[in-house]
């Protein structure tokens, strides 16, 4: 049977919780800093988008532009493409109902690539607490074994080895608690664009429905 001293099961835990320490806070910038951009792009090719004299100039400012907005326009012009020219199954049916379908998907994949992070950044957040709390219980464990062993209950032999399995619960709290806050942040940010970007797929949809797609 293996045997693990309190002190290396206690850094053991200690180093996985410094690892998801490290990984929250680098996905808490690195989501931060595309979700600022992404609320920048968006803004700027809405602005573009309806200040357009018609769909024609909207499209030419969608062609290139970045943003979740700017790729659900494309996807919307190239759909209208389609269904001016009739080329395959997905452009047969009613106008409204294709159009609808296919903003509907590219919704659902910027949602997915909004979404992507936030599983690992849930786990780490439920699971953080209890690496810490089986650091705790292993060291208090063995420490009460070194103890039974010595003989000695005085406070100088106690206090050493449960104050460092007690650091382990403490380091897992800290640990959890910006990675919780970042998850509930995260799917807020999410919920909102989504909404967002539906209400300009509704809009999108308004207009090119009373619009003659081969005068894009």
């Amino acid at each position: 049977m293996i045997h693990f001293s309190a002190s290396t099961a206690v850094n053991l835990a200690i180093t996985l919780l410094i690892v998801f320490s490290l990984v929250t806070w680098t996905m808490i910038f690195a989501k931060g800093w595309l979700q600022w951009k992404m609320r920048q792009d968006n803004a700027s090719f809405t602005r573009k988008f309806w200040h357009a004299a018609d769909l024609a100039t909207a499209e030419k400012a969608a062609k290139h532009a970045p943003g979740t907005m700017a790729e659900l326009a494309r996807q919307g012009f190239e759909t209208l493409h389609q269904l001016g020219q009739q080329k395959n199954l997905a452009s047969t049916g009613d106008r409204q109902a294709v159009l609808e379908r296919s903003l509907s998907q590219q919704v659902r994949k910027a949602q997915h690539t909004l979404e992507s992070g936030l599983m690992l950044l849930a786990s780490i957040g439920s699971t953080a607490p209890f690496v810490g709390l089986f650091g705790t219980v292993w060291g208090i464990m063995n420490a009460m074994e070194s103890i039974a062993r010595s003989g000695s209950s005085g406070l100088e032999v106690v206090a050493g080895p449960v104050g460092e399995a007690l650091l382990a619960t403490a380091i897992g709290i800290a640990a959890a608690i910006p990675a919780v806050l970042a998850y509930n942040y995260g799917v807020r940010v999410t919920r909102l664009s989504v909404a967002e970007m539906e209400r300009f797929a509704h809009d999108f949809m308004s207009l090119a429905c009373n619009h003659d797609a081969k005068q894009l």
